[in-house]
């Protein structure tokens, strides 16, 4: 124990010091709640007065409230109308640009004063929220003077009924399939939870302790300006069961709600959700909303509106953990990929299957010499095996036994030692060598020549150095041409190979770190993937980098073809775009730093109701997962004898069943709730909380699920939660805990943890292993101790520090797209709009210019400058050869941008005056018929049919025929160069990647590249635009 005791003043000494710091700065909670509870006071202090208000009263206030908005704002508003006037009038480009961006800025002050007066209405409104929760739950009806709504939602809903000019509002309503008896009213705890949620930070609240009630408090204050609350779920059932659920209490008060859930994408019910005071939904479908409004060609058919306050609830869930896969509108590829997955197939299962072969005839030698002493030989035959198939599972039961995982990692440290200097000697006997940390595979020299068997192409899986190469071609002194040409073939001879030794390295992972059932399953011949933080389905969600077509490979079913992306976003830069953000869950304290450094969220824990009276054990340690599980059973046994409802929580599909498999064999009735059987969710929680039940849950039964108890079980001792083993993350760990123990009940929670979980094997420390091995830990015996719960959170914390690295590096990679998208999507919504179009295209013509004026200005070509002024604007040039040369570019760039700016507008003019009698044969004759008519014009090369309203283009004499000209080519060619941009994006981050082996920091390329690459863009975006807006006419 020597080392142990050693260690322990350091933590005492911090543990000090974070006393003293406390007592003198006072803790940051406390600090939070200590203001907050100021403003719960003043909430207390109006409600006998709300107390007082009829049932109509209660109605009057929320005009009451947005008359007062309104009248805070009302300077603000008749400014911007004023402003918007004078936009219409003035014709002026540059001085209209500067009216909008006083626009822009009113519009904030406007958000500002707004906030102010919310904050000074809260405490009425939380009260009011408060007293017609009590009055419904407390009375079973409210009865008030009917009004437009109540007739409407009659109509439609079971909760109102009309009698004349009254209207009866029942406390019973259907909310997504549960009937549901309003019984809930909001206790003081709840309203700092509310007070939290509107200063936009997160409220971490334990189970049981009614987020979604809470919710109804910020929810019905934010909505009262009516720039929309979006209400965002984890999965689509919570969303439609919690709208259905909290509606009425917003409905009663004239607000409208909809679940974007319910409706199609892109339909007009759709749009109709995002118009209501307040809309629910799954981050998903928020997102990709967001994306697909910014691929449309006329503002119709946009859906979302402004992103003003999003709510989160489980805000971990889908903050942290779905934050880890980008959203992605993708389509076909054009060129389709080169499907070099079938072809490899076959031979990466020979290699797997030897590579199989060899490394169990290794472990076998490994065993015999570590059985005879020999830990030498022994030990490296040992670290051969784990190098091989660390997955294996003969090999892992062996590493739980006394002393060999102690031996595997000191030789691994030998050979690892001086930059894996020695590794080689270990990895000669392998075909491919995994490491199972950082996922990743890599061929051996011996893999090599196996694959490359029977290829004339010994090098045929082998990257060259390039460098080296270039240098040798260099030095054979060939001409220009013949040089220049090798070094083509070169760069594509990679290209191919470097594609073809991915796709290799892409179907070994698929064989050998991913299992079917546990990280992904097979469902109607498509692989889906399990999301490992809540076990559901991820429905639509790819692997990237051809991972997932490797799968499809290794299932034999369809391989779906390579897509390219239209459109994509994080979820993390999506929700960064809101004015307001802000969420609740049961367990953020743990992801508290990345909350904030990424989405600038403070967590604020909030007390519960009732003091948790949970009896949390240490964790149970066994040697191997037999035991393990072994132990488990008596342990459920047990408990339902007690007449106890039990809740076993396992990490994945495949132990779910197989535990359940085990009971069934001892006769012990169970229900199961997995990724495959989530259709029977709702039923399954219903029953979990009844004496004697057994519920066996992926992490999922976590999310959202209240299990109440039944009948005797307060009394037996509550629900005890069984942890099958611990999580990587620790906030699953909470989850599950949090399910027993709600509202102050009893109950208790055990994790029960072998050393060849995942976790352990990966990141449990050596000294666990020795400690099992001092105490002389046989087979069969199982070990409690604080210590060792210690190792297995600071394991937890290892993991969670990988985790997050790899989503800010998602992240700082989508970051740079998402410069480059704010761009794009800004010059898209002008074209839509129209209203900054024609200071985009004057910005176009003065860009090109320049262009053109320091391209030929640095070679001093007139020549290629008259050309290309031909070329572009369609004219000729506007100074002499002689002007030209003496003059400076900037002064060149304004004669060029004149003259081509008066060109345009003449060339408009000109558009006009030969379209009209056009547009006025066809309205004449045949205006009744039609609406809107299809215009095509060309630039003598491409076609664009442009749609126009025909009766609009007779009365403007055709204004309106060249807005729609101009806003249609402007589209067309941004999204056309946007996708084609995507998707050198993509090739390029993968490319980037390479840059590993030149030692250098491949975000750092990444960045310099795209700079290059979207500036590029950008240029042709404005030469095509503006060279077909000069030559486009309607052709004869």
């Amino acid at each position: 124990m020597a080392e142990c005791t050693r260690k322990q003043p350091k933590a005492n000494t911090m543990g000090f010091i974070d006393k003293v710091l406390k007592g003198f700065l006072g803790d940051k909670n406390t600090t939070d709640l200590k203001e907050v509870k100021k403003v719960v006071a003043k909430i207390k202090a109006v409600e006998p007065k709300i107390q007082e208000l009829t049932d109509d009263g209660l109605r009057e206030k929320t005009a009451e409230f947005k008359e007062k908005i309104k009248t805070a704002t009302a300077g603000i508003t008749s400014q911007i109308e004023k402003i918007k006037e004078q936009i219409k009038n003035s014709s002026n480009v540059d001085e209209k640009e500067e009216l909008f961006s006083k626009v822009e800025q009113l519009k904030k002050d406007s958000y500002q004063l707004e906030e102010k007066v919310l904050n000074e209405i809260l405490p009425e409104a939380f009260a009011l929220i408060k007293e017609t929760s009590r009055r419904l739950a407390q009375n079973g009806e409210i009865r008030v003077t009917a009004t437009e709504l109540d007739r409407e939602l009659a109509a439609t809903k079971d909760f109102v009924e009309v009698q004349g000019n009254i209207a009866i509002w029942k406390n019973k309503w259907d909310a997504a399939g549960t009937p549901v008896v309003w019984d809930m009213v909001h206790y003081d705890v709840q309203f700092i939870g509310g007070v939290v949620l509107h200063s936009g930070k997160i409220a971490e609240m334990a189970t049981g302790e009614g987020k979604t009630l809470v919710g109804t408090l910020p929810i019905y204050l934010n909505a009262l300006p009516g720039r929309g609350v979006h209400v965002v779920t984890v999965n689509d059932y919570l969303a439609k069961r919690d709208s259905a659920w909290m509606g009425p209490l917003y409905q009663f008060h004239g607000l409208t709600i909809d679940c974007i859930d319910l409706h199609q994408p892109n339909s007009d019910a759709r749009r109709k959700a995002y118009q209501s005071s307040i809309t629910y939904g799954t981050n998903n479908e928020f997102g990709f909303d967001y994306l697909r409004d910014n691929m449309v060609t006329s503002p119709t058919e946009l859906v979302q509106g402004e992103l003003n306050f999003a709510i989160v609830d489980e805000v971990d869930s889908v903050l942290v953990d779905d934050a880890r896969t980008p959203l992605i509108i993708s389509g076909p590829v054009p060129q389709g990929d080169r499907q070099e997955f079938d072809v490899l197939k076959p031979s990466v299962d020979r290699i797997v299957e030897i590579q199989k072969k060899t490394v169990s005839a290794i472990f076998n030698e490994a065993k015999k010499l570590i059985a005879n002493g020999n830990t030498k030989d022994g030990g490296f035959k040992l670290l051969q095996a784990y190098r091989g198939l660390p997955k294996s599972r003969p090999l892992i039961k062996f590493l739980s036994e006394s002393g060999n995982k102690a031996l595997l990692q000191k030789t691994e440290g030998q050979y690892m030692a001086d930059n894996n200097r020695d590794m080689p000697k270990v990895d000669k006997d392998l075909y491919f060598v995994i490491d199972e940390k950082n996922n990743q595979i890599d061929l051996t020299d011996k893999g090599v020549e196996y694959m490359s068997a029977g290829n004339e192409d010994k090098d045929f899986f082998v990257l060259n150095d390039i460098g080296t190469e270039i240098a040798e071609l260099e030095s054979k002194n060939l001409s220009k041409e013949e040089e220049f040409e090798a070094k083509e073939k070169l760069f594509s001879d990679f290209a191919v190979k470097s594609e073809r030794v991915h796709t290799l390295s892409q179907l070994l992972k698929a064989y050998t770190l991913f299992e079917k059932d546990d990280e992904y399953v097979v469902i109607d011949g498509e692989v889906k993937i399990v999301d490992e933080q809540t076990g559901r389905i991820m429905e639509g969600r790819r692997y990237s980098d051809g991972l997932h077509q490797a799968i499809e490979a290794k299932e034999n079913v369809k391989i779906e073809a390579a897509t390219q992306t239209f459109a994509t976003i994080t979820l993390q830069n999506y929700f960064r775009m809101y004015n307001k953000l802000a969420g609740m869950t049961g367990t953020a304290e743990t992801e508290a730093g990345e909350l904030w450094e990424i989405y600038k969220l403070d967590v604020v824990v909030i007390p519960t109701n009732r003091p948790i009276q949970r009896d949390d054990k240490q964790d149970l340690v066994f040697k191997t997962n037999r035991e393990k599980y072994n132990a488990v059973i008596e342990e459920i046994e047990r408990l339902t004898a007690a007449g106890r409802p039990v809740l076993v929580g396992t990490t994945s599909v495949e132990i779910s069943q197989l535990l359940s498999r085990a009971l069934q064999l001892r006769k012990i009735q169970h229900n199961v709730l997995n990724a495959k059987l989530h259709a029977k969710e709702a039923e399954i929680v219903a029953m979990a909380g009844g004496p004697g039940v057994v519920t066996i849950a992926t992490n999922m039964a976590g999310r959202g699920t209240d299990i109440k108890l039944q009948g005797d079980v307060k009394a037996n001792g509550g629900l005890a939660i069984i942890g099958t083993e611990r999580h990587d993350s620790r906030r699953v760990d909470r989850q599950l805990r949090g399910r027993a123990g709600r509202q102050g009940d009893p109950g208790s929670s055990q994790f029960y943890v072998s050393l060849e979980d995942n976790l352990m094997r990966l990141f449990g420390s050596e000294r666990i292993a020795k400690m099992m091995d001092r105490m002389g830990h046989k087979e069969g015996e199982v070990i409690q101790h604080s210590m060792i719960s210690k190792s297995i959170e600071r394991a937890q914390k290892k993991v969670e520090e990988n985790n997050f690295g790899i989503r800010k590096r998602l992240l700082e990679y989508d970051d740079v797209m998402n410069k480059q998208r704010d761009v794009i999507y800004k010059r898209r919504k002008n074209a839509l709009f129209g209203d900054h179009l024609k200071y985009d295209i004057s910005n176009m013509i003065f860009d090109v210019a320049q262009s053109i004026v320091s391209k030929t200005k640095l070679e001093n070509d007139y020549k290629e400058f008259e050309y290309e002024i031909i070329k572009h604007f369609t004219m000729e040039a506007p100074v002499s050869e002689n002007e030209f040369k003496t003059k400076q570019v900037p002064e060149l760039t304004n004669i060029v941008f004149k003259a081509a700016t008066e060109d345009y507008r003449m060339k408009l003019d000109l558009l006009k005056e030969k379209s009209f009698p056009i547009i006025e044969n066809v309205f004449q004759n045949q205006g009744s018929m039609f609406k809107m008519i299809q215009v095509p014009f060309t630039d003598g090369i491409k076609t664009m049919t442009i749609v126009t309203d025909l009766k609009e283009a007779y009365e403007t004499k055709c204004d309106s025929l060249i807005n729609d000209f101009e806003k249609n080519i402007s589209l067309a060619i941004i999204d056309e160069n946007w996708k084609l941009h995507l998707r050198e994006m993509d090739d390029l981050r993968r490319s980037s990647q390479g840059a590993v082996y030149e030692q250098k920091d491949p975000l750092v390329i990444y960045k310099q590249e795209s700079f290059y690459l979207f500036s590029e863009m950008v240029e042709k975006v404005n030469k095509e635009i503006v060279s077909f807006l000069y030559k486009g006419e309607i052709p004869a």
